[in-house]
């Protein structure tokens, strides 16, 4: 399953820097949400933090979106979605190694909303310690963990499994909760009993959401209708 995933994440990574439109897409869309949002500074011209925090992850959410809908579809662009089930291992191979690209495009993502919001939104590295950094990859990890399982079912051909990629969105809000309290805790508002507890739900979330890919991930990304 290692090696699937290994060479899945080579070639995804690979064609979405090659074709950039994809991932030009989600990164106009994260900068005109953070722009647009940014045009509701109060007097002084400062959003709270708990605010900047919370619109970073939500284009983090959009982007993720649009993220892995392009890796999925490249198997569906060729039809060669049926090679990657003939292939000798474990098909949750193509999870893993679609989640590991996705997540390292959307740090490269990130690497650019992250001083986007500082600049229109008038915030300040407060406290970059190294439980907002963890936090980061935590929520990232769950992100894609999840982005992986909904790029799968936004592939599928019946309405059925597109209406059950709607329905998982709720599930995410708790990770989001998680990173907006850390990301608040950055810029200098105080994290709601401390970030200890929101490394805590990040964790278990990321641990449902990686056990549910391994164990799903086969029936989602089926041949059958």
């Amino acid at each position: 399953m290692i090696r699937l995933a290994f060479a899945v994440f080579r070639k995804d990574l690979r064609l979405s820097l090659l074709r950039s439109n994809g991932l030009l897409q989600a990164l106009l869309l994260g900068l005109l949400l953070v722009f647009t949002f940014s045009l509701a500074r109060g007097p002084a011209g400062i959003l709270p933090a708990e605010a900047a925090a919370a619109i970073f992850w939500l284009a983090s959410v959009f982007c993720q979106v649009l993220i892995f809908n392009q890796l999925y579809a490249f198997e569906e662009a060729n039809l060669s979605r049926l090679g990657l089930w003939l292939v000798p291992f474990p098909v949750q191979g193509v999870w893993l190694g679609k989640a590991l690209a996705g997540y390292l495009l959307l740090l490269l993502l990130q690497a650019v909303f992250l001083p986007a919001a500082v600049v229109f939104l008038g915030q300040n590295f407060v406290n970059p310690d190294l439980n907002g950094l963890a936090m980061v990859f935590l929520v990232d990890l769950g992100l894609c963990a999840a982005g992986s399982l909904l790029g799968a079912l936004s592939q599928a051909a019946s309405g059925k499994e597109s209406v059950l990629s709607i329905i998982l969105f709720p599930l995410l809000m708790p990770l989001l909760l998680a990173g907006t309290a850390a990301g608040a805790h950055v810029f200098g508002a105080p994290a709601p009993g401390g970030t200890g507890g929101w490394l805590g739900l990040a964790c278990a979330f990321d641990a449902v959401f990686l056990g549910a890919g391994l164990l799903l991930f086969g029936f989602l990304y089926s041949e059958e209708d």
